[in-house]
């Protein structure tokens, strides 16, 4: 069973989020620029067996798309061009960023440590992945 991988993308930079091989734990893994996160999905993807992406879907609160929707799209098309084998998943994404910095204020980071927001995109991405592994264990039962 090969590996989840969560994609919480972003203009300037990506969180990225996997699973264990057993497909149980979301892991934050680490934060890309960008323009890089073609390259490096590749790269990951020849070290490491992954199943299946899970992309972020931003929007709005009545559910309409929200503005960086129109960034996401393309990428999820070229995503799906470039690992045509791999399905990917969209989860709602609303909150995930608000939820990653409570997180943070609950695990007891300091204030200079909240400010990263690589680690706020990283811990994002591993909501959303979350969030995607709980339907996917509820639609189950």
């Amino acid at each position: 069973m090969g590996r989840i991988l969560a994609i919480d993308y972003g203009k300037v930079r990506t969180g990225i989020a996997v699973t264990d091989t057993s497909q149980i734990i979301a892991s934050g893994l680490t934060t890309v620029e960008t323009p890089r996160l073609m390259d490096w999905l590749k790269n990951y993807c020849q070290q490491e067996e992954v199943e299946a992406f899970v992309l972020g879907d931003a929007r709005h609160m009545d559910n309409t798309p929200s503005e960086s929707m129109k960034y996401i799209e393309p990428f999820a098309q070229r995503l799906q061009n470039a690992f045509p084998d791999k399905p990917i998943h969209r989860v709602d994404e609303r909150f995930t960023s608000k939820m990653a910095f409570q997180s943070m204020i609950d695990s007891g980071l300091k204030k200079k440590q909240r400010q990263n927001k690589a680690l706020v995109d990283t811990i994002s991405a591993a909501l959303i992945l979350q969030t995607f592994l709980d339907t996917r264990r509820n639609m189950s039962r």
